[in-house]
């Protein structure tokens, strides 16, 4: 096997809460995650060379690029004398929250990993993907899970109830560190009860999800287009609706498929990136070979 594509999925934060500092300093969080069916496609072919491109996307590709990383960290861990050529066809928005380049570093740990058959179990990509960013283990596991800490503390849930999101992503997007240094200033009124959810989920109860939306990082994260979006699609017959991570994008989630494909449609009249998701119940996945031709997904 000498190529390898994989799908890895986005990610949306069905409730965020900040429950204190960490002895390093890092914000302790308690979270609800849910993949949703938006996908980074990542081929990966054997070389002796390292090189990474991402047709279309202005995303740096150099060393920081989480991508490099992941093939880096995989690559030393393994002690393969090796090299990888990856091409990254990016459907995530940049700056939304959404762990577009978490994906794609799980991606590329569960790519090499089947490419150069290396056998890592999940336990040990997911120590891989830790050192890369707090959300990749989560984005290799993938699914419905409770996630605490900083991410590295993860519980897989039951499967979300049938829902459709509708994901909005505004005109500007937002630096992570700075909504975390707006936090630690003005401090937020939303504590989502992730306990609740979990037992909502537990229960298959749609309304009870709902009904404990939030994220604790909304009101000061800077994005000033949230608010609009969010009665935009309260108005359109969501059940909920919240920013997803540190934003910017915000989402809302609808019973009905119908409503969904009717907000998307009115609030594609205002914004450019509007997406009609489903939940995933996995992570970054290899296609098997079948799907792997020209033209096939």
């Amino acid at each position: 096997m000498n190529t390898v594509k994989v799908l890895a999925p986005a990610k949306l934060n069905l409730a965020l809460d900040v429950v204190g500092l960490l002895p390093n300093g890092y914000h302790d969080l308690d979270m609800i995650m849910q993949t949703v069916d938006l996908y980074e496609t990542i081929i990966l072919r054997k070389s002796q060379e390292l090189t990474l491109t991402l047709p279309g996307s202005r995303v740096p590709a150099g060393e920081n690029n989480t991508a490099t990383k992941a093939a880096l960290a995989f690559f030393h861990y393994t002690g393969l004398l090796a090299g990888v050529n990856m091409e990254i066809r990016k459907t995530v928005p940049v700056r939304a929250g959404m762990a577009g380049g978490s994906a794609d570093a799980a991606g590329v740990l569960v790519g090499l990993n089947a490419l150069y058959d290396a056998r890592l179990s999940m336990s040990e990509l997911c120590a891989l993907g830790a050192g890369i960013g707090a959300d990749v283990p989560f984005a290799l596991m993938g699914g419905t899970c409770r996630v605490r800490g900083v991410g590295d503390l993860i519980k897989a849930l039951p499967p979300m109830p049938d829902c459709w999101l509708v994901v909005v992503m505004p005109s500007f997007g937002i630096s992570t560190p700075e909504a975390f240094a707006r936090y630690d200033q003005l401090g937020s009124t939303i504590h989502p009860d992730c306990e609740a959810q979990e037992r909502a989920i537990r229960a298959g109860d749609l309304g009870g999800i709902c009904a404990a939306f939030g994220n604790a990082l909304e009101e000061c994260s800077g994005a000033v287009e949230t608010p609009h979006i969010r009665q935009l699609l309260d108005e359109a017959g969501a059940l909920a609706s919240s920013m997803t991570g540190s934003g910017a994008a915000v989402f809302g989630i609808f019973d009905q498929e119908e409503k969904a494909a009717s907000a998307r449609a009115a609030l594609k009249l205002e914004y450019r990136q509007v997406y009609l998701v489903r939940p995933c119940k996995g992570g970054a996945r290899v296609l098997p070979p079948l799907y792997r031709g020209k033209g096939k997904r």
